[in-house]
């Protein structure tokens, strides 16, 4: 198994790395994070331009087919900032869904847009009862005629502010189903939550009328086909967010002085760095292993569900001791640690919490037959 990088690979981190020190510096990412819906249409505008939105997309729908590596080698410098806004919910997670579970009609409906920025989307699935098992969809859609009528509302909608169009998981007829709905419908209402999280939002339904034509093929089951590969994405993203804090967490060991000399001297702030160092290496190999297993055709379930469960655990443990290292100064706003903080807490759960993926590990671990 090579984790190295290929040339493509260097050359995407290397830009992805310029664009975001150049257009999500400090103040440009604490300016966002006040914002309902943290990513302005001008930023919007260059990412699009830049072509990112449709790496995970077929040639043939308008994108440049790219592999999961190469994609989880840009989200990996993306997590540096963090940078904020719609960019995996559209680019990877709902382009992977549709993919997996839309017809081939509404894939060239939609794909060439969201590869080009025009559509981008969010995937709304958890409801009051949070969960990410198929238990937990309670929403009902019914059936009006060829098409559908949908009401209630899904809670922790990341991104649901910024974006034109939202993936819905709903029951029809009791079975779970994904439907296409405008965001800006009539009775489509967006409010972003508040507190110690970032971009998410609930989205309540209203007797909302969704053609029939928007319903996607496939039910649950496609719906977790289309996520897999999405998930080790996410994962890079914290792998960078970490690597971050650990070079946040060295440079302040270095600069800050006390009793006469650097704080990194001290026995218990290398302790708290080599904490972080940790962290980052166990995210990083269980992330890299998992895309290897997935860009070589491999099954990577196993492999997909440890990397959710240790690259969580990893980015909110790292923002911990990173505050240990930093003390009082951490928590100043403008210092910008708190930004990865914020978004460790709001990317946690996020398509699924720790205990669910290891439970779901053990699940696929049973299914490997012994040698």
């Amino acid at each position: 198994m090579d984790l190295s990088l290929n040339e493509t690979q260097l050359l995407i981190k290397e830009s992805t790395a310029d664009f975001v020190r150049n257009d999500f510096d400090k103040d440009t990412l604490l300016d966002l994070d006040l914002l309902p819906a943290p990513m302005t249409e001008n930023l919007w505008k260059q990412i699009s331009g830049l072509g990112w939105m449709g790496m995970l997309i077929p040639e043939a729908y308008g994108g440049t087919g790219n592999s999961l590596t190469d994609v989880a080698v840009l989200y990996e410098e993306l997590g540096r900032g963090p940078v904020p806004g719609p960019l995996f919910s559209s680019g990877v997670l709902a382009a992977s869904i549709i993919l997996q579970a839309g017809t081939d009609a509404q894939k060239k409906a939609w794909l060439p847009e969201l590869a080009t920025g025009q559509r981008s989307f969010a995937v709304a699935v958890t409801e009051r009862q949070y969960g990410w098992s198929e238990n937990h969809i309670r929403m009902n859609a019914k059936k009006n005629g060829a098409d559908y009528t949908l009401s209630g509302a899904k809670l922790f909608v990341q991104d649901a502010a910024s974006v034109t169009d939202l993936l819905v998981l709903a029951r029809i007829d009791g079975d779970v189903a994904i439907l296409r709905v405008d965001a800006t419908a009539d009775g489509v209402s967006t409010r972003p939550l508040t507190g110690f999280i970032s971009g998410s939002c609930e989205v309540r339904f209203d007797n909302v009328s969704v053609s029939g034509g928007d319903r996607l093929e496939g039910g649950w089951a496609a719906f977790e086909a289309g996520v897999q590969p999405a998930i080790p994405v996410l994962c890079a993203y914290k792998v960078g967010a970490c690597h971050a804090v650990f070079d946040m967490s060295v440079e302040y060991s270095r600069e800050r002085m006390q009793f006469g000399q650097p704080i990194g001297r001290f026995q218990r702030v290398q302790d708290h760095i080599i904490h972080i160092v940790n962290y980052l290496d166990s995210a990083r190999w269980t992330t890299y292993e998992a895309l290897w297993k997935l860009d070589n055709g491999m099954d990577a379930t196993a492999s997909v569900h440890m990397a959710k469960a240790v690259s969580s655990d990893s980015y909110l443990r790292s923002c911990d001791f990173g505050h240990e290292v930093h003390a009082g100064i951490g928590v100043v706003r403008e210092y910008g640690l708190t930004l990865h903080t914020k978004m460790s807490r709001t990317l946690f759960h996020h398509l699924g919490a720790p205990t669910y993926h290891r439970k779901k590990l053990e699940g696929a671990l049973d299914l490997i037959p012994s040698a």
